[in-house]
């Protein structure tokens, strides 16, 4: 891909975060209705605009992921709010894991702290079988799973392993958090 390209990719997904951001500050959202009110503004986007939401926010680990899990069930309900959430969050976690193998520590290093890398790379180094690590921890709640997905990309872990991990170890979370927050609606 060219650098114009990427240049060009860069500027777009900026400004739409921007523009997201800005929608998102515009709005006074003090209860659950008005959440809803909120993502009904973007019609029969709203369910895409979440799934993007949700990736951007493990690539760019800002927020904490149970908020747009909290956000999709309380506006469109449980079993599509945890189709957009689980959906948005596995492509998030796949492209972390790429980002990770493709330009290794730096982009790493530039997403979390130097700290956090060392404690864990110093777990990791003695658990004897990761990938077992990393599907119970996809299993958890408020688990760092964005860092954990980045660091599975500098391991010289299979990409198909990573990936069967994430399908099948993500949604149970994520499934637990819909139908919680569905509840609230």
């Amino acid at each position: 891909m060219s650098k114009k390209i990427k240049a060009f990719i860069i500027v777009g997904v900026v400004l739409l975060i921007l523009f997201l951001i800005k929608m998102f500050f515009n709005q006074r959202i003090s209860s659950v209705e008005d959440l809803q009110n909120y993502m009904k503004t973007f019609g029969v986007f709203g369910p895409l605009v979440l799934t993007f939401i949700q990736a951007l926010q493990v690539v760019i680990p800002v927020l904490p992921g149970y908020l747009g899990c909290a956000a999709g069930a309380v506006a469109f309900g449980s079993a599509t709010g945890f189709w957009c959430n689980y959906i948005g969050i596995s492509a998030g976690s796949i492209i972390a894991y790429f980002l990770a193998k493709r330009y290794g520590m730096d982009i790493v290093l530039a997403m979390f702290p130097q700290k956090q890398y060392d404690r864990w790379s110093t777990r990791i180094e003695q658990s004897r079988s990761y990938p077992w690590f990393l599907f119970i921890a996809t299993l958890l709640p408020l688990f760092p799973d964005d860092f954990l997905c980045y660091f599975s990309g500098l391991l010289k872990m299979n990409a198909r392993k990573f990936i069967w991990i994430i399908i099948l170890g993500k949604p149970w979370c994520i499934l637990a958090y819909s139908i919680g927050f569905g509840l609230i609606k």
